[in-house]
């Protein structure tokens, strides 16, 4: 992908801002990576791990995440909903029968300097086949925000593709919001 020079300076601000400003962590160009996904499991599974959740709990809650967000007989805004319910309150997680339902927390909100921050270059099919570079935030493996750092003629177009879910406005501001208090702190 050949990035002009103003969307390449604009791109390395970005990326800037958000590692030595912020303290993500940059994932680096995975423009030509394969296997890009909305939940990267290995990120989240790192996580999970590092919480004291035991493999059992953390491949149910993936799965439980995964079929939210990948759901097909309901569309992207529904889609949304139920992952914006479990990043939010949690994926209740039943291992065996006879033990209580517990809730896995996938972001921690009380301790936001406990989550993995990180940022990845990505490049993203328009509706028009065309090639966009994009910025992929990331908070513990899962993909809550892009940032488009091409310019576009129509600004307010919402970036839709069938692999990703939109990111909920609400879990972005909130997790931004946290991260500034906690960064002034």
């Amino acid at each position: 992908m050949n990035i002009g020079q103003p969307e390449r300076a604009t791109q390395n601000r970005v990326i800037a801002l958000f590692r030595d400003e912020l303290g993500y962590r940059y994932l680096g160009d995975w423009t030509d990576r394969d296997g890009n996904s909305n939940i990267e499991e290995k990120l989240l599974t790192a996580y999970l791990v590092k919480t004291g959740y035991n493999p059992a709990q953390i491949g149910k809650a993936i799965y439980d995440l995964r079929t939210e967000a990948n759901h097909h007989s309901r569309g992207l805004y529904g889609n949304n909903k139920e992952v914006y319910k479990l990043l939010r309150y949690g994926v209740p997680v039943k291992i065996a029968a006879g033990k209580n339902t517990e809730t896995f927390k996938l972001i921690n909100w009380a301790e936001p300097d406990k989550n993995d921050f990180a940022i990845a270059e990505e490049v993203t099919l328009n509706g028009n086949h065309e090639r966009r570079p994009d910025l992929v935030l990331y908070v513990n493996g899962i993909a809550v925000g892009v940032v488009p750092t091409e310019e576009q003629p129509h600004l307010n177009r919402r970036w839709h593709s069938p692999k990703r879910f939109e990111p909920a406005a609400g879990i972005q501001r909130a997790l931004l919001q946290h991260r500034a208090v906690y960064l002034r702190r």
